[in-house]
């Protein structure tokens, strides 16, 4: 039994750093820079946790920022709770509006990435993500025996589970509070925060999309960032924008969370800690 726990809550520590530091902040996001090698590890990993394909994560994410709780958001909620939960995944091709030559053109090229994508055939790459998957499984069976293994696995599948169900609890404004009148549903919410180490922040990352930092007022604590600091002190992340000038705008307004949301920060102000980039797409 003891093999199992500490299988499954290291394997679920590290499939969440990738999906959330690998996946998201850096890929979606490039809130952050980092050597190839440091970015290849945090992808390694969030592919362990059943990802799947980082290019076609990445166009996704990304769209669901460009038209967020719209019709074209590839997992709004407006399509209903399966759609929105996992119905999505199963799509056989990028959706029409999606090209990922476009909405990735940092990523396409990449030669890792382009043989996760399986050439663009999405349910091929979840086959891929799948097997290799579970075959990682197998050889820690055989290294490490059957404990370590299932509880390997179940992290692995835990994590997917969270990362689908996130699309739906965090665009849900009852289970949680707005510190920006941003134009969608989003809402940061305490326990979607614990489960993922700070990505629960999500109204505060929707109004500001390219920070690495996803606390915004006092008291909401985002463990992902104190990790890439950390990675930043020793040398393995270059520039990270802290979102420090969205504070400064609003620190004089929000006062709790009890009070009326505070609209985006101006694009004068995001320009101050965001380098160029598809941060927005």
């Amino acid at each position: 039994m003891a093999e199992f726990t500490i299988s499954f809550l290291v394997t679920l520590f590290l499939v969440t750093l990738g999906t959330t530091i690998g996946y998201h902040r850096l890929l979606s996001h490039r809130s952050f820079k980092c050597p190839k090698a440091v970015e290849y590890v945090f992808i390694t990993l969030g592919y362990l946790g059943f990802q799947t394909s980082p290019i076609w994560w990445t166009a996704m994410h990304r769209t669901h920022h460009r038209y967020s709780d719209e019709v074209l958001d590839p997992h709004a909620g407006l399509h209903g709770w399966k759609r929105s939960v996992y119905g999505w995944i199963f799509d056989e091709k990028y959706p029409d509006h999606v090209d990922k030559n476009v909405v990735c053109p940092d990523l396409v090229n990449d030669p890792y990435y382009k043989f996760l994508d399986c050439g663009g055939d999405v349910q091929k790459a979840h086959l891929l993500n799948g097997f290799t998957n579970f075959m990682v499984r197998f050889a820690i069976l055989y290294f490490f025996g059957l404990p370590a293994a299932l509880g390997s696995l179940l992290a692995g599948l835990t994590m997917q589970q969270i990362t689908l169900w996130f699309n739906l609890l965090s665009h849900m404004p009852q289970y949680g509070y707005k510190n920006y009148e941003t134009s969608d549903d989003s809402t940061n919410n305490y326990f979607l925060t614990l489960l993922t180490l700070g990505e629960g922040l999500h109204n505060n990352h929707h109004a500001v999309p390219g920070s690495a930092n996803n606390s915004m007022r006092k008291g909401e604590i985002d463990i992902n960032w104190y990790i890439i600091r950390g990675l930043q002190k020793i040398g393995l992340v270059g520039w990270a924008n802290d979102g420090a000038a969205h504070r400064l705008e609003s620190s004089l307004r929000i006062k709790s969370a009890k009070v009326d949301p505070l609209p985006v920060p101006s694009e004068a102000v995001q320009m101050l800690h965001e380098e160029p980039s598809l941060v927005k797409s």
